[in-house]
Formats: structure tokens, sequence, C-alpha cells
């Protein structure tokens, strides 16, 4: 890897296009363009400045030092706090509905929005480690799973206040509410489909 590709590198791994890296180092975007295909390299001055942005050595911007592994660790950090928020999420689900389908009772559905507060927030904390371009890949790959399980309970519980006048986790039922019920499923499945398909559209932006 040589200059040209550090820079890019450092470039992606930020989160940057080409015009934000040339605006935040005062120059043209055709500049940064050719540092990064090789057809010219940046001034000294302009490796001191790239080399402060980006929070690395000019060693490692010239000679190919090894950076830390400060980045690599937040992501795994982030990777274990929204593995942990997945678990949360999955739990809402399967624990309210236990608990309902045991005693019928609200505390089922409050139990399970515990989670899902408790699941979100381990993500929020998760995401303050997750930078760059890595970080948002992860971000994605986190909503691209768990908006089926954040949307599930609380749509449940709206249909069924609507259609049956019955809190519930999960949609009930019934032969004269068949219209309501496959419209939950519509909206639900409607949704949860748009969000992950956006998820993966934006993830393909950052390869």
């Amino acid at each position: 890897m040589n200059l040209s590709d550090r820079i890019q590198n450092l470039r992606k791994l930020k989160g940057l296009s080409q015009e934000e890296l040339a605006e935040a180092l005062g120059v043209s975007r055709q500049a940064v363009s050719k540092w990064e295909s090789g057809q010219s390299s940046p001034d000294l001055d302009k490796i001191v400045q790239i080399s402060e942005y980006f929070g690395v050595s000019t060693d490692h911007l010239l000679k190919g030092a090894e950076l830390p592994n400060a980045d690599n660790d937040g992501l795994n950090t982030a990777f274990i706090f929204n593995a942990v928020a997945t678990a949360f999420d999955l739990l809402s689900i399967v624990l309210s509905a236990f608990i309902w389908y045991e005693t019928q009772e609200v505390g089922a559905l409050i139990a399970g929005f515990v989670f899902i507060i408790f699941g979100l927030m381990l993500h929020v904390i998760g995401s303050q480690w997750a930078k760059g371009r890595a970080g948002l890949s992860l971000k994605l790959r986190f909503w691209k799973i768990n908006i089926w399980l954040v949307l599930f309970l609380p749509m449940s519980l709206v249909y069924n206040i609507l259609a049956l006048s019955w809190p519930a986790p999960y949609p009930l039922i019934a032969m004269n509410r068949l219209i309501p019920y496959a419209l939950f499923w519509l909206l639900y499945l409607g949704l949860s489909t748009a969000v992950t398909l956006k998820c993966i559209k934006k993830e393909r932006t950052l390869t």
C-alpha cells in the first residue's frame, strides 16, 4: 500500500467523500482525486495537515507505519453491544408472548417494552465506539435485523387495541376481523422490508 492508497483508505474509514475531504483540507476535489489515483502527491505541508486531520502519524502516511488498534477495539466493543442489544430485542417478543399466554395481563407488555428500551439503549451506547465507514456499516447491519424485532411488539399492541380492544404482545386473530389482521401483516412486513432494503442500499454505497 502506497501513499495514495493510504489516503484513500483513511478517507473511506472516516466515511468521507472526496469533496468532503477536499473541503476540510482547503483543496479542490480534483487534487484529492489525483492524490488517490497516484497522479500527484500532496506537498509536505498537506501531508502534515492530512496526518493531523485523520489523527495518524506522518510515518503512517509516508512509510505505512502500523496504526494503533483503537479503531478495531472500538468496533469490537460496538459489535458486542449490538449483539447483546439484538438479544434483548428478541427476548422482548419471546418473553412478553410467553408471559401473556400464561397470564393475559398487561405486565407482559410492560416487560416486553422494558427489554426493547434496554436493547435500544445498548445499541446507542455501543454506537459511540462505531466510528467511520466500518462503524456505519455495523449500525446498518444492526437495523437490518432489529427493525423486525423492534416494530413487532408496538405494532401488535396498536393493532390489538384498535381491532379487538384487547392489548396483547402479538396479533390476535378473530374470524370477524380478518381484514384488519391482514392489514397488520401487510403494514408490518412492508415497513420492515422497506427499512431493511434502505439499509442494504446504504451499505452498498460504502463498498
